[in-house]
């Protein structure tokens, strides 16, 4: 049975360095035998979450989003750093994927998921303090985050026209760590 890698960036932004980085990191996960699937957190319509909401009824863009969670073996995250944390747009993705449905097991879409983390930003820690508040968010809802993560500072001038890192030493880290997860969850399977 193929293992099966949800990638995707905590932007919404189409020129996103994240998004770039998160498709270096697929990569690294279909060179080591995963299917992988890209994820844009754009393309889903998530209010901010609200029990209130809730209650009325999940919104179909939650529950396809969740589908798509449920569905994967591991994830590859690339985490913009907004004000030393993580995206509002990430962050509710994850709130909204965390509650679960009728007769579901809780965390059903994170708990003994495997994910690898990445983040790149144009100052000079490259997103690293958002990653440690990802870490944590996750670890707290049964995700298993692997340790080698990876942060690509001065993003404005890190990549090359291809969408490749142009510091072989960093290209080769986030194709490994697409490649650990991917290993990773085969091996949980």
């Amino acid at each position: 049975m193929t293992t099966k890698v949800l990638a995707f960036a905590g932007s919404a932004r189409n020129e996103s360095f994240n998004k770039r980085l998160v498709k270096i990191a697929a990569k690294g996960a279909e060179n080591a035998g995963a299917e992988v699937t890209f994820l844009d957190l754009k393309d889903y319509d998530l209010p901010i979450f609200n029990e209130d909401l809730e209650k009325e009824g999940t919104p179909e863009a939650v529950k396809a989003l969740k589908k798509q969670l449920i569905e994967h073996d591991g994830f590859l995250i690339a985490s913009p750093e907004y004000n030393s944390s993580v995206t509002a747009l990430l962050k509710n993705a994850i709130d909204w994927a965390s509650r679960p449905a009728e007769g579901e097991p809780m965390l059903a879409a994170f708990q003994g998921k495997v994910a690898g983390l990445m983040a790149t930003s144009p100052g000079g820690l490259g997103g690293l303090r958002g990653l440690v508040h990802l870490r944590a968010i996750l670890g707290n809802i049964g995700v298993i985050v692997l340790p080698n993560q990876m942060a690509i500072p001065k993003a404005f001038e890190a990549f090359d026209d291809q969408g490749q890192l142009k510091d072989e030493n960093q290209q080769n880290a986030i194709l490994g760590i697409g490649s650990s997860v991917a290993e990773t969850a085969a091996k949980l399977k």
